[in-house]
């Protein structure tokens, strides 16, 4: 609790943050009995494209479309390329999937005569301006949405770029929150959030900080959110450090008030970005999973934990537990749970077969 809180307005928040915590245990038991499958998200360098790969372990995954994009990034994106997917279930039981709007090849594959949509040395690397939207109820057909920040709110004409975006529901709000990063011309990346709308096409709220890194001259970006069992939340992110890592925050709310630890949590020797944290069914086990992009082919690499303190490294995919069946290389990622009918739905869907 801030120690700024009046003793009255302090005495309040008591039993409501205790509401809280007890809502979000037995909502989380009632989900995870239905659970039996993982869901994941990602997208390749070469197709800047939609793709999902299901495992029914949480160890092996095998792409749904034989390795294939389920959506090309041309056909629902401004700049004819996704990156960095995020996908979420909300409590009205949809799918919230959010996506940067930026192609890095787009000049290459005659889509722009640009290297970027707008002048580098005016706007910096990527400077894209907004997000792709998307939402479904069933993994299979969904509503999308192009975002541009420009023409939500005044005095974004300027800003540098918005990548990596990811949602999460807010108790408090009754609201998704898509959290982010980015940069206002050509100053550091750094993380914020804002509320998007019930129909999930659009943020309506003007953005604002959500962490500040203790160190000013370090860019942050990517950050991961996650409720753990003691209702408090824990926010993995990226510090441009040298080389850059995951580093971890905590706080009693969601959109404020992250404390800083000094420790790094991913166990590369290199420089990795894009973490993502899910729970394993059954289990009382969280796994981190980030993209190691100082590797060649690059990849994904996950640890584990408990307690959010300590982290117990279980390689990259194929080269140690975690592997994936019929492709390689993916990029920035994020996995959710599925109950066995969604996982065997869109399973079919696809053609593919998948057993229990």
């Amino acid at each position: 609790m801030n120690k700024g809180y009046p003793l009255l307005q302090t005495l309040f928040l008591v039993p409501f943050l205790l509401l809280n915590l007890v809502s979000f245990a037995q909502q989380n038991n009632a989900q995870q009995k239905d659970m039996a499958a993982y869901l994941l998200v990602y997208f390749t360098d070469p197709t800047h494209s939609l793709f999902m790969a299901l495992s029914t372990d949480g160890y092996t995954f095998t792409d749904i479309n034989k390795g294939h994009p389920i959506v090309a990034g041309d056909t629902i994106a401004s700049q004819k390329g996704i990156r960095d997917p995020h996908i979420t279930r909300g409590p009205d039981g949809a799918f919230y999937m959010v996506m940067t709007d930026l192609h890095l090849f787009a000049k290459q594959l005659g889509y722009r005569e640009t290297t970027w949509e707008r002048p580098q040395e005016k706007y910096d690397w990527g400077n894209n301006r907004g997000f792709v939207l998307m939402k479904s109820f069933d993994l299979i057909n969904w509503t999308h949405s192009n975002f541009l920040f420009e023409e939500a709110f005044e005095g974004y004409e300027e800003m540098g770029c918005a990548w990596a975006p990811q949602t999460i529901y807010d108790p408090v709000e009754k609201k998704m929150m898509v959290y982010f990063t980015m940069r206002m011309g050509h100053g550091l990346t750094k993380l914020y959030y804002a509320y998007a709308n019930d129909e999930f096409t659009k943020l309506v709220t003007e953005p604002k900080s959500l962490f500040t890194y203790p160190d000013s001259t370090i860019q942050v970006l990517d950050a991961d959110i996650t409720q753990m069992e003691d209702g408090r939340y824990c926010m993995m992110y990226v510090a441009q450090e040298r080389p850059g890592g995951i580093k971890m925050a905590f706080s009693d709310y969601i959109n404020r008030d992250y404390k800083y630890t000094p420790e790094w949590v991913d166990k590369e020797p290199g420089a990795c970005e894009a973490p993502n944290v899910w729970k394993r069914i059954d289990s009382d086990k969280y796994v981190l999973m980030y993209d190691v992009f100082s590797v060649q082919p690059h990849n994904f690499g996950f640890v584990e934990t408990t307690d959010f303190v300590s982290f117990t490294d279980i390689g990259h995919f194929n080269k140690g537990k975690m592997k994936t069946t019929n492709f390689t290389s993916p990029k920035h990622g994020s996995v959710i749970q599925l109950t066995r009918k969604e996982a065997i739905k869109l399973a079919e869907h696809y053609n593919m077969d998948l057993k229990f």
